[in-house]
């Protein structure tokens, strides 16, 4: 089976590509890491009027209602871009709250907000869990168990592989709606989905900046993009990215049609996001490998990419848990 973009998901796909590519993402990302949020939400701001989050939000708080083949489209140019920031995290929060708050207020008090690109918010897998960038964003919640409830950060920001990943542990305050496990499941399933987008397209860029890099670097006066090692290391890899692409949107086509709370939408989500993961590490390490030494340095951006690579391998779910997911629901 094939899954192809139609023409208006595919020219979306493109319209981004080029605003971003026209950003200084790069400087955007290493202010990030420092602690300076400021490039990062006006890089956020300019995502957003192009209605990227408003995907995630019902259009009865000024969304667009979820549509997550689009969502997977945009997450895969924020990956090929390395867009700082919780990107995923706010996109889920969207949909836990608009399904999870009985009475409504916290959707109405942060949907509109998150769908214009005014407020970003982050989101914990549990009450012990580190959560992305909490101390940039304007709210932070949590799921403990079936329940959602506000946190508030506690402590000092923790060392991760890629400094532009601000991790926070934070402590769980007011309950938001309780007994939501369903809005729960279809928050961090769509987590689980946007992540292995975005680690889609991060693997796709540093496939790109690899091929036209040892297209340049000469060994015994030939590129060494000629030798017959360097090509089987790079055709790997984009074996490896070209299987998790239909897997991607395969999984996302799976959330948008009726059986969304089915095992086999979770197992769908599970196996793009195991696959998706594992290729774009491959491709990290083969890029690694191929620019030699001068991978190591922090003033080539190719680095913005490789420490983005197996952090978000591991982030909603690990392989080895979406593995279990897999095997589970077929059994």
């Amino acid at each position: 089976m094939r899954f192809l973009l139609d023409a208006e998901q595919a020219e979306f796909g493109r319209t981004l590509d080029r605003m971003l590519g026209a950003a200084d993402t790069p400087s955007a990302v290493r202010a990030w890491a420092a602690g300076d949020p400021g490039p990062g939400r006006g890089l956020w701001s300019r995502i957003a009027e192009t209605g990227v989050f408003a995907l995630a939000v019902p259009e009865a708080y000024d969304g667009m209602g979820l549509l997550p083949v689009e969502l997977a489209v945009v997450f895969v140019e924020l990956g090929r871009h390395a867009v700082p920031g919780p990107v995923v995290e706010t996109a889920a929060a969207a949909v836990l709250l608009a399904g999870a708050a009985r009475d409504g207020g916290a959707a109405k008090e942060w949907l509109p907000g998150i769908a214009a690109g005014r407020a970003v918010v982050s989101l914990g897998a549990g009450p012990g869990s580190y959560v992305l960038d909490a101390d940039a964003a304007d709210a932070v919640f949590v799921v403990a168990g079936a329940d959602v409830r506000r946190a508030t950060v506690r402590g000092e920001c923790v060392e991760s592989a890629d400094p532009a990943r601000r991790l926070f542990r934070v402590e769980a305050g007011e309950v938001l709606a309780g007994d939501a496990a369903r809005a729960v499941a279809r928050a961090t399933g769509l987590a689980a989905l946007l992540t292995a987008a975005q680690s889609l397209g991060v693997g796709l860029e540093l496939l790109r900046r690899t091929v036209e890099y040892v297209g340049q670097r000469e060994q015994f006066g030939v590129p060494i993009g000629t030798f017959q090692a360097v090509k089987h290391r790079l055709a790997d890899a984009l074996l490896g990215l070209e299987f998790a692409r239909p897997l991607v949107f395969g999984a996302a086509l799976s959330m948008a049609g009726p059986d969304v709370d089915s095992p086999g939408a979770g197992r769908d989500v599970a196996a793009a996001k195991v696959a998706a993961g594992e290729a774009a590490y491959r491709a990290a390490r083969a890029a690694l490998q191929l620019h030699g030494a001068v991978g190591y340095t922090e003033e080539l951006d190719l680095s913005l990419w490789l420490r983005k690579a197996r952090p978000l391998r591991d982030a909603w779910g690990t392989p080895a848990q979406c593995r279990a997911r897999v095997v589970s629901a077929v059994r």
